[in-house]
């Protein structure tokens, strides 16, 4: 017993010491990570090195940040995902929200092309109009992300020298602005790229604030829209009929986001569509599964189906935005 004790004992402190030393490994890693930024927007973006060494030690790594990205609302299946949106409570304020900007929203559309609809349904899916903009300071977000989430560190930190340079170019003060625990920020839940490229001044005002002004985030929305290919008075999806055993579908099935298939694939495949719907057999398409409690809903998704999934990559987040648009339009109709 005495053997077993000390063999016991010593493949603990063993295990211990390994343990110390994989976490020094890590954090030396990370300091390594940190000073390569640093040099990285002094060269690179002209940044001071001491005020962006100081400003990444006042960043805090946040748990709760790495917990939230692990457990995504997109991993729920479609008939536990679409409930969190598609809601009276939803409608009611989106309605409210699009007669209150009504004229905003016509002079977006006229100019991009994008439903209002759509730009009112991004809107209320992020942030239920503006009222949940998100909790989380972003410099602390992208700093969690950028330096303790393997998986998608490159992105975020990306993310993260766009975030100081739209700062310094927007006058922010970036240890005040709160987002989502991605980092995302204001009425329409931009990214810190997507803020820089694709936000306008649409009041004209001089200011490009989709922080706090919703005039600006329906513009850039609109603009986001067109500038990822938005085609104007063409349709987002068709619900499908499929006749087709389920090994024909897994071969047309892909989680891939691209379109690797025409109409005619799926037509010969055994997918249809309403007798009164028509597509060209050349049509660019994308067969899409939902899960139900009990099967699967199958739509066929058309270009702009695709391009909703540039705001956020997901079919789901796509299919609950578009039939929440088609809500919206029925209503105000």
């Amino acid at each position: 017993m005495r053997v077993l004790a000390k063999f016991l004992f010593f493949s603990a402190l063993s295990l211990n010491v390994s343990k110390v030393t994989a976490e020094t490994a890590n954090t030396s890693q990370i300091d390594a990570q940190i000073e390569e930024f640093v040099v990285m927007m002094a060269e690179k973006h002209q940044f001071n090195p001491d005020v962006i060494k100081q400003t990444l030690d006042s960043a805090h790594k946040n748990q709760t940040i790495l917990d939230a990205i692990a457990r995504p609302w997109e991993a729920k299946p479609w008939h536990q995902y679409f409930p969190i949106f598609l809601t009276e409570k939803r409608l009611a304020k989106g309605i409210e929200f699009w007669q209150q900007h009504k004229e905003d929203l016509q002079r977006a559309e006229q100019e991009t092309g994008v439903p209002a609809q759509i730009i009112v349904a991004i809107i209320g899916v992020e942030t239920f109009y503006g009222t949940y903009k998100g909790k989380y300071s972003v410099l602390d977000a992208l700093y969690t992300l950028g330096f303790y989430y393997p998986p998608r560190a490159t992105f975020f930190r990306s993310e993260l020298a766009e975030y100081f340079l739209l700062t310094r170019e927007e006058g922010f003060n970036l240890q005040d602005v709160k987002g989502s625990y991605a980092g995302a920020m204001g009425w329409g839940q931009f990214i810190s790229s997507s803020y820089r490229h694709y936000a306008v001044d649409f009041d004209g005002d001089g200011v490009r604030d989709l922080l706090n002004n919703p005039t600006d985030a329906i513009g850039s929305v609109a603009n986001y829209f067109k500038r990822h290919g938005w085609k104007p008075n063409e349709p987002v999806a068709y619900k499908a009929n499929v006749l087709t055993s389920d090994s024909n579908i897994d071969d047309l099935l892909s989680k891939s986001l691209k379109y690797t298939h025409t109409w005619q694939d799926l037509e010969v495949a055994g997918v249809s569509l309403n007798e009164n719907i028509t597509l060209s057999p050349q049509q660019s398409v994308k067969l899409l599964a939902f899960q139900q409690p009990e099967n699967s809903e199958y739509w066929v998704g058309l270009p702009n189906f695709y391009t909703i999934t540039r705001y956020n990559h997901s079919p789901l987040y796509a299919m609950a935005v578009f039939q929440f648009s088609q809500q919206l339009k029925q209503a105000m109709e």
